[in-house]
């Protein structure tokens, strides 16, 4: 029986609840298909700085790097908010992807059957599905450039440095034209090309990997469009491929396609599959500990790491399977219509094993 290892990273607000029911799905999820699952728990975020004083401890990386794979939780809350933004739980966030190497964020932005009418998207414009997987560059771009404070002619200013080379396009390129050929075959790059300079080095790298890819139909769009474009008509969306600061906010508009934040699971993987896994939203810290939490993301989060990480690709099929059952009979406070029994977090954690 083959044995994976685990670091749990439970961060705070709701974060611990989330991850305690993902870990029970995977834990019968081993049972049925006959592995085992060992756990190792560290620290980030807010609950590292309280603790260790870093909101990245040393030791919590030593950890994620000696296990197969990482599940995350949620961090940062306003009790952290006074501090410099080099000191913040979301530094810890920014600190552990690049010290793992995660440079390619997945996002899917899938619609479940049962919860169509939760989009604010009208049921014309998405049709009988809606499926999208938006690849995110992870470690380059301006969250990773050069930026700082200064005072010129005595007016206080600040800057952010959007910079990519080469091999960091080429990489996540040839992630989203991979993706992209095992899916429907089609790639759409988004950039600025028109004004940033960055944008133009990435649009003629992505068009030269993309030789290497002639059955993947590869179109490219301004940011601008695309934004516009989620919301007129996502259908024509299949992977779209873009940097870190556009990707971070592509992948929240088309997550709010699908009715709710809630519901959607993300990857961060680097070489050789290693991969990172947290739902999208945050840590809600006022509904922490009151069984308000949705865990189903983070449940999905664990299939995404069974399909991408640990290889079993029919164990991440079965929890998706259990999940879109379990949204026919029970929701969550933040999915909850009129008609349907409204569960807990752990409620809906026992009911997705149950249905496995």
């Amino acid at each position: 029986m083959k044995t994976f290892q685990i670091t749990l990273l439970k961060g705070d607000g709701i974060g611990p609840e989330i991850v305690d029911q993902a870990v029970k799905v995977l834990n019968k999820t081993a049972e049925k298909f006959h592995f085992s699952v060992t756990y190792d728990e560290a620290l980030l975020g807010g609950a590292a700085i309280d603790a260790t004083g870093q909101a990245l401890p040393s030791e919590t990386v030593e950890k994620c790097k000696a296990s197969d794979a990482v599940l995350l939780g949620a961090v940062g809350g306003p009790k952290w908010d006074s501090l410099p933004g080099n000191q913040r739980p979301e530094a810890g966030l920014l600190g552990i992807r690049g010290a793992l190497g995660l440079f390619a964020n997945l996002r899917p932005a899938v619609i479940f059957e049962a919860l169509k009418e939760a989009s604010p998207i009208k049921p014309e414009i998405i049709g009988d599905a809606l499926d999208i997987m938006v690849v995110r560059e992870l470690t380059g771009g301006i969250y990773f450039g050069q930026r700082g404070r200064d005072t010129k002619d005595g007016v206080e200013s600040a800057y952010d440095t959007e910079r990519y080379s080469v091999p960091e396009v080429e990489r996540i390129a040839r992630i989203g034209f991979e993706m992209a050929s095992k899916r429907n075959k089609k790639l759409c790059s988004v950039d600025k090309a028109n004004v940033l300079e960055s944008s133009r080095l990435w649009r003629a790298t992505v068009a030269r990997i993309g030789e290497e890819y002639p059955d993947v139909e590869l179109t490219n769009m301004y940011v601008d469009n695309c934004a516009m474009q989620l919301v007129r008509n996502p259908k024509q969306f299949d992977v779209i491929l873009t940097s870190n600061i556009f990707g971070d906010i592509l992948s929240d508009e088309a997550s709010m396609i699908s009715g709710s934040i809630g519901m959607l699971a993300s990857a961060s993987l680097g070489k050789n599959q290693f991969g990172l896994y947290e739902p999208i939203h945050g840590s809600a810290p006022d509904i922490a500990g009151t069984g308000l939490a949705n865990p189903l993301a983070t449940i999905l989060s664990v299939a995404m790491m069974l399909k991408y990480t640990l290889n079993i690709p029919e164990a991440a099929q079965a929890i998706e399977d259990a999940v879109a059952k379990a949204l026919t009979k029970a929701r969550t406070a933040d999915i909850h219509t009129e008609g349907m029994k409204k569960v807990t977090c752990e409620e809906m954690g026992d009911l997705v094993c149950e249905l496995l």
